[in-house]
């Protein structure tokens, strides 16, 4: 990669390590569910009618956006407001890693690797840790939340993987527009219209600020800079920046928020980490079905080479092909033809 794309990798992944303490914040201000439909509200108005419709079906933008904002999300904020810390949540929810795996292989007949199962198994054994920890000084149902959307992430990406978005930005935006009526309905219906009333009522500055933060700088440049990575770039190459999170995570939360790290959690952080690391740094087979979605979309706006067939300008030379022989070139008289290869041997 180049040095600009990494440091371009470097930054996302800590503004999304950062972005966990915004919402730590931002809970104090919003309801969950509504907290989360302002962000996609905020994501995707203006920039719906500044940019033209997605090159995707339907489908996969209403697919996506109902998994990523209702599901991910919502769960997330859910969680993190029933007490899940942010470091913790930013730690856990890379288990992404291990369900992406994992809904690849079912629905798009990728066969993991040994190496890439082993990853899955220490991933699985640092939610597990991280499990007991939570479990000895906070609410077990919180954690459980925060894994649902790690678990709905990893759709996601699969369903993203099958869209192949040409347009990175142009696709989040559309999907950020689907999840805000979901989103306010189970708010008015969880979270009653008076809660919601009233934080509408007291909204600040701070509090604005934290819904363009989450939802300009997050979502739309985060996710629209990663497609744009993706595109440039094998997963391989990419996903593992997304180890970083968890540490510009947990290290601003403990700066911030003031939360502690147990040995415990260093440890399901180890796990975590290096099974992420397993898991998402051997990239998709060469002929699988992900590859070649991931190809697609990177190919979508290279250079088409010219087509064989096409008669050549003039005044340039005939193109030499392997399968038939070339005429003498008459800018070098002299020049005496190439002779055909010999006929391919045929296999028994």
């Amino acid at each position: 990669m180049r040095p600009r794309h990494i440091a371009l990798a470097v930054l996302v992944a800590a503004l999304w390590g950062v972005n966990f303490v915004v919402i730590e914040l931002g809970l104090d201000h919003f309801p969950p569910l509504l907290f989360s439909a302002l962000r996609f509200l905020v994501a995707a108005v203006p920039a719906i009618f500044l940019l033209g419709r997605p090159s995707v079906a339907w489908k996969w933008v209403v697919g996506v956006g109902l998994v990523l904002g209702v599901g991910k999300f919502g769960l997330l904020f859910i969680g993190m407001d029933q007490g899940m810390p942010a470091g913790l949540s930013s730690l856990v929810l890379q288990a992404q890693a291990v369900f992406t795996a994992l809904f690849a292989a079912l629905a798009l007949s990728e066969r993991p690797g040994r190496v890439r199962l082993a990853g899955m198994a220490v991933a699985l054994a640092g939610i597990g840790v991280a499990a007991v920890d939570e479990g000895a000084g906070g609410p077990v149902l919180a954690f459980v939340l925060v894994v649902g959307a790690a678990a709905c992430w990893g759709v996601s990406n699969v369903l993203t993987r099958r869209a192949a978005p040409k347009d990175a930005l142009t696709f989040m935006v559309w999907v950020s527009a689907v999840p805000v009526l979901p989103l306010l309905g189970l708010s008015l219906l969880f979270e009653g219209p008076d809660r919601d009333a009233e934080a509408l009522a007291a909204l600040d500055w701070s509090g604005a600020g934290i819904i363009l933060f989450v939802a300009w700088v997050s979502t739309v440049f985060g996710f629209g800079a990663w497609g744009f990575l993706l595109r440039q770039y094998p997963a391989s190459s990419v996903a593992p920046f997304t180890l970083l999170v968890p540490v510009f995570g947990m290290s601003s939360a403990a700066l911030v928020l003031g939360e502690e790290v147990s040995p415990l959690r260093w440890c399901a952080a180890a796990l975590l980490v290096g099974g992420v690391a397993l898991t998402s740094g051997i990239g998709p087979p060469a002929g699988s079905a992900t590859a070649s979605v991931l190809r697609a979309a990177a190919d979508a706006h290279a250079p088409r080479p010219a087509d064989p067939a096409a008669p050549p300008p003039p005044g340039a030379s005939a193109s030499r092909t392997p399968s038939t022989p070339t005429s003498p070139d008459p800018a070098r008289p002299g020049t005496p033809p190439a002779e055909a290869p010999p006929p391919p041997v045929r296999a028994e």
